[in-house]
């Protein structure tokens, strides 16, 4: 079994084409499961965005304002939603899950059918104001099939779109010379909750996965300057930095920050004049500044005209005290809090990721140099306080809304710049770095497919019933049982490859990097 699997991998790794096909697909199969598994409507606004993606794949880009009457967080208020123009079935998308969701030992069984009308009637979406890149590139499905059927769809090309990205990530890793140590840094930044959003629709999975994108390259490039693959890596992250630029408001925010941290990180002379030499840079750069003012100017001209009743007492010092006070509720967001953030993953999730995490920060601190030091320290600053900022300067205007998956898109950052400083500046021995990405690839795999199971069963049979969901009073479309063998399957797949990834294939990835080398002059020859 063991001499199989090692061929298998040394297989998958043998060119970076199939290398990133073999990793779209366990990636794939990862958000797949999520899709196919997820009661419809399941997950935060998913029904907003579904009637956005719906509508602008039938052209209608935008909408007349409707003032619809909410209540979010306890705070009543008049919300400002795009009307369109739909069959009358997607009418009934908004309160398909309210009769589970915030009711744990409810499982979905009670959700009402959709219905059949497919009489044009108009309805209303709170997804509106965002920009109609992400709903045009999944929402076309719903013009081949209709009902739940094209809903799952939209899903699946969710995931088909947000798995091209993460594969991307791991063909980046793949290219530094201590390669598992790299892509277990895409492993631990790929946490469940990512996951689970690049199965939904909803564009926060797409902004998570070109995050993750984003910095593998900036950081590849910084760190491991290769002029054979500086424009492969120019393009991975312009193609990373559209996507996140585009596809949700504060995705420009995201992009600047990982440039900045990542500058920070930059020691080695000749890195920058490098890259500004090449006209890759400025070509990628012109298409990002074009993406950056329409996403600006559509935010312009879109605006939220929601009229909210905050009290009095929410003042901007009220919400950085109450934020602050939330920083470990929204951590836990960020690692897996399922459902309308009504389910939380199992303890034993939390705990494995964050030993993994503090492990890889530790190591980081140990190793780095200066500046490195400073920016792992920057990173966890950041992850505490642009929360309590972006809560300060809104909660007078929209309350207390902010999400822990809002900040991933930054945040996925800190895992992998933790192994790639590791990567650049450890010793390769006097410590079992081999043994270390073992036990937390298998621990991030275990867990992993302990919150799918455990969210399923939240689904199938409610958190007060049995462990084992044997009499199952909801079940996805192929069954639970098939669904998190998939999973499972997937999730460990994954592990054998990170494990296999250091070995020599016949045919070489690429060829290995030089190491970086000291500042003191050596008598080593340079390489041809």
């Amino acid at each position: 079994m063991i001499p199989a699997l090692t061929r298998l991998a040394d297989w998958s790794a043998r060119t970076p084409k199939r290398l990133w096909l073999v990793s779209f697909a366990l990636f794939f199969a990862l958000a797949g499961s999520w899709s196919a598994a997820s009661p419809l409507g399941g997950s935060p606004d998913e029904h907003a965005h579904f009637i956005r993606a719906a509508a602008v794949a039938r052209g209608q880009i935008g909408g007349p304002q409707v003032m619809v009457p909410h209540t979010v967080a306890g705070i009543e208020g008049q919300f400002a939603e795009t009307g369109v123009r739909l069959p009358e079935w997607y009418r009934n998308l908004p309160s398909v899950h309210e009769c589970y969701s915030w009711k744990q030992s409810r499982p979905a069984d009670c959700a009402p059918s959709l219905g059949n009308s497919e009489k044009i009637v108009q309805t209303t979406t709170a997804a509106g104001r965002y920009h109609p890149a992400y709903y045009l590139a999944t929402g076309w499905p719903s013009l081949l099939v209709d009902g739940p059927k094209g809903l799952y769809l939209m899903r699946f090309v969710s995931a088909l779109f947000c798995a091209a990205l993460l594969a991307s990530a791991v063909v980046t890793a793949a290219e530094w010379r201590r390669r598992s140590l790299a892509v277990l840094g895409v492993l631990a930044a790929a946490t469940p909750m990512t996951l689970y959003m690049t199965g939904m629709v909803n564009p926060s999975g797409g902004e998570i996965a070109a995050g993750i994108l984003v910095w593998t390259a900036l950081l590849a490039i910084v760190l491991s300057p290769d002029p054979q693959l500086l424009n492969r890596r120019l393009a991975r992250l312009g193609i990373g930095g559209l996507v996140l630029i585009n596809i949700r408001p504060l995705g420009l925010i995201w992009f600047a920050g990982a440039v900045v941290f990542c500058l920070l990180l930059t020691q080695r002379r000749g890195v920058l004049r490098a890259v500004l030499r090449r006209k890759a840079l400025w070509m990628w750069t012109g298409l990002l500044g074009l993406a950056t003012a329409g996403a600006l100017y559509w935010a312009a001209k879109h605006p939220d005209n929601s009229k909210i009743n905050i009290p009095d007492t929410l003042t901007a010092g009220v919400a950085a005290r109450r934020t602050m006070g939330n920083t470990d509720w929204y951590v836990r967001q960020m690692l897996g809090f399922f459902g309308w953030l009504d389910t939380p993953g199992p303890a034993f999730m939390y705990v494995v990721w964050m030993a993994v995490l503090a492990t890889l920060a530790a190591l980081a601190l140990v190793y780095g140099r200066a500046r490195d030091v400073l920016a792992v320290f920057g990173m966890l600053a950041a992850i505490v306080l642009l929360p309590v900022a972006a809560q300060a300067s809104e909660a007078e205007r929209i309350g207390m809304v902010w999400q822990g998956r809002y900040l991933l898109p930054f945040a996925v950052g800190l895992p992998l710049m933790a192994v790639l400083i590791c990567a650049t500046r450890a010793p390769e021995r006097g410590f079992p770095w081999r043994r270390l990405v073992g036990y937390c690839v298998a621990g991030l795999a275990l867990a992993n497919a302990a919150s799918f199971y455990w969210t399923l069963r939240r689904f199938t049979v409610g958190t007060g019933g049995s462990w084992l969901a044997t009499h199952a009073h909801w079940a996805p479309p192929g069954g639970w049982v098939f669904w998190t063998g998939v999973y499972t399957a997937a999730a460990f797949a994954i592990v054998v490859a990170a494990l296999m990834s250091d070995r020599k294939p016949a045919v070489a990835l690429l060829p290995d990097l030089e190491p970086p080398r000291p500042e003191h002059h050596s008598r080593v020859p340079e390489p041809a």
